[in-house]
């Protein structure tokens, strides 16, 4: 498995641990949560999953020295562009919904955490379709 396919695993895996435990917490409140709150746990829960993260690529980079250091190659970036353009498409729609439609319809807090999640799907988008790039082959 290549480098950058791991970091990809390590990402989307952290990534789906630590908001699959804060987008339910903030559903399942008996009390809509206060802008405090939310930013209090989702700075929580980004902190420590960007912690992981970090420790995790050091330890990908140190048990493949010579890949880690390597810059990517015509296929990486192709296949980094690739996932960054249905991820922008992916923001590009959360973005309508938040700053358009919801403001008419929804409270803050609601507003606040829905952006959140664009940000976050958008992300897991471009890291998923980075994995399926490496595992089932680029095809431009």
């Amino acid at each position: 498995m290549a480098y950058r396919e791991k970091t990809a695993w390590l990402t989307l895996v952290c990534m789906a641990v630590a908001y699959g435990i804060y987008f339910p917490m903030m559903a399942l409140r008996e009390t809509p949560p206060t802008l405090f709150d939310i930013l209090w746990s989702f700075g929580i829960i980004a902190g420590t999953q960007a912690a992981v993260v970090i420790i995790g690529h050091i330890v990908l980079a140190a048990q493949a020295p010579g890949a880690a250091g390597r810059r990517p190659d015509e296929r990486d970036k192709a296949i980094a562009r690739r996932g960054a353009s249905a991820a922008y498409y992916v923001l590009m729609a959360g973005a309508i919904l938040v700053g358009v439609v919801m403001p008419f319809t929804e409270p803050p807090p609601k507003i606040v955490n829905t952006a959140l999640l664009a940000i976050v799907i958008a992300e897991a988008v471009n890291h998923f379709l980075v994995l399926l790039s490496y595992r089932r082959g680029w095809h431009g």
